[in-house]
């Protein structure tokens, strides 16, 4: 399991000493935590795949935002915690096998206008989850389904 791979690192991180990268660690462990708490579950690796995206996320508003007031020190400790979060994601998509999901799922759903999004995006979001920004796969699918 992926929960259990995160547990690994953070015991490594701490016979090695590196204090930044357990940091990091505790906080994934963390959020996995508590959303195990608040919906009174055990996260399998698809859920925790949605904390991992959701983390990489935040920290991408955030770096934005230090950028923006100059700090450059806040930035770059969001950018070293994308890194280490990545480490616990699969492989990212490319764009050729992105426009293949999305042809898939078009096929599949029968989908024909900007109605059917939902269930496009239903169909892609399960295979995508993890490996490409759910966002921009969106516009893709809408694109596709406008025009």
């Amino acid at each position: 399991m992926l929960k259990n791979r995160v547990k690994d690192e953070m015991v490594a991180a701490m016979k090695g000493g590196d204090k930044r990268r357990l940091g990091a660690i505790r906080l994934l462990l963390a959020a996995i935590k508590q959303r195990e708490v608040d919906e009174r579950i055990e996260l399998d690796d698809t859920q925790v795949l949605v904390v991992l995206d959701k983390m990489v996320k935040q920290r991408r508003d955030s770096i934005e935002q230090y950028e923006k007031a100059g700090r450059t020190e806040l930035a770059e400790q969001e950018a070293f915690e994308i890194s280490l979060l990545q480490e616990f994601l699969p492989a990212a998509l490319s764009d050729a096998e992105i426009n293949v999901l999305i042809d898939q799922a078009i096929v599949s759903t029968g989908a024909t206008s900007i109605k059917d999004m939902g269930r496009v995006m239903g169909k892609i979001k399960p295979q995508a989850q993890g490996r490409a920004d759910l966002g921009e796969v969106s516009v893709r699918v809408k694109a596709r389904l406008s025009g």
